[in-house]
């Protein structure tokens, strides 16, 4: 339990810092809008255009980060541009700033893909090389009579050739439209696999909900990241609410439902963008689950105020569900009572959310 402690406990306190690079007009900011859950049109979105937006290295938190881990996306200027030339781009972004690039390519493969390749692992940095904007090459090929399974494969072929000097790296077709479609799943999953456990988990909470697969995924890291929150709170006996007994206690456990909450996409935004993309009316069954509208009224968390936050009935929702929180008595069982409630409450929000991606007939 000591190394779950550990691991759990740090999870606020990490940073993880994604480098969005590439050349101009490859779509960098459009996928830098599409993992944080936003369209291009959207409030807080990086900007796009048919010229270069992107003028300097520019950071974008979650549109919820108030709420999630510190994962800060940065959309990079264009390799090559006036003021970034290609022999000088990895020291003028300060590369050492960064967890990993995702180099986007767009259209044909171009030498300066393969120096910014070169650089990046010269500087000892992973590097993903995606290659964007797929779903216009496959409806382009249909045309001509050419299925997507053999495009798909054609542009592989071209990225992995001329790659193949690197290792080669792992290649990922996508599109910023539909993250679902074409090999997004792939990258997240490649993603996962080399971060660490903190930053891993941080990355799967911060990602926008675009499959059952990655619904799932943030349901076991919350699940495993209530031993933070319980273990915190065991110390302190309890009094008026049993495991639950100071504010700072409750707050703790509104607060990681919040972060839950926003991450399982149940907040009014993320609902409106699912509810647009699939025009279904998701949100009328959202509004059913008493903790989620409990949740949603309250979702700016301060101490003061957390008697409202229980007279609201949060806590009381929870705890009517788990046997054990009504029986345990105070003396240093806490930690027992309050990972029951959390447990609790991440599984009704999950339940929630599992509804919705089922109503949006996501893969």
């Amino acid at each position: 339990m000591s190394n779950q402690q550990d691991d759990k406990a740090s999870l606020d306190n990490v940073t993880l810092n994604i480098a969005v690079t590439g050349n101009v007009g490859t779509g960098k900011s459009s996928l830098v809008n599409a993992i944080r859950g936003l369209k291009d049109t959207d409030k807080g979105a990086a900007p796009i255009g048919d010229v270069e937006t992107t003028m300097e290295p520019t950071m974008y938190l979650n549109p919820t980060s108030g709420t999630m881990p510190n994962v800060n996306y940065w959309d990079l200027p264009g390799i090559g541009s006036l003021r970034f030339k290609a022999e000088t781009y990895m020291k003028d972004v300060q590369y050492q700033n960064y967890d990993f690039f995702i180099i986007v390519s767009a259209s044909r493969f171009k030498d300066t893909d393969m120096m910014l390749a070169n650089e990046i692992k010269k500087m000892k940095k992973n590097f993903y090389f995606v290659r964007t904007m797929t779903d216009v090459d496959v409806e382009q090929e249909e045309r001509k009579g050419v299925t997507e399974e053999q495009t798909l494969q054609k542009i592989r072929n071209n990225c992995l050739g001329n790659l193949r000097t690197l290792g080669p790296p792992p290649v990922f077709l996508i599109t910023s439209h539909n993250l679902e479609r074409f090999d997004f799943p792939k990258l997240v999953n490649n993603l996962e696999r080399d971060l660490l456990d903190e930053k891993r988990n941080a990355l799967v909470m911060s990602l926008p909900v675009y499959s059952q697969q990655c619904l799932y995924q943030k349901n076991n890291a919350f699940k495993n990241a209530t031993w933070a929150v319980a273990i915190t709170s065991g110390a302190i006996a309890a009094a008026t609410v049993p495991g639950l007994s100071l504010a700072c206690d409750v707050a703790m456990v509104v607060a990681f439902l919040t972060k839950c909450y926003y991450s399982f996409g149940l907040n009014d935004g993320s609902l409106k963008r699912m509810s647009e993309r699939v025009n279904k009316p998701v949100l009328a069954m959202v509004r059913e689950s008493s903790v989620v509208v409990v949740i949603a009224k309250k979702s700016s968390l301060t101490t003061k105020m957390v008697a409202r936050l229980v007279a609201a009935g949060v806590i009381q929702a929870l705890r009517s569900h788990v046997p054990v929180a009504g029986t345990i008595t105070a003396a240093g069982v806490s930690l027992v009572t309050t990972r029951s409630v959390l447990l609790e409450g991440v599984k009704n929000l999950y339940s929630v959310a599992k509804g919705v991606i089922e109503m949006a007939e996501l893969p």
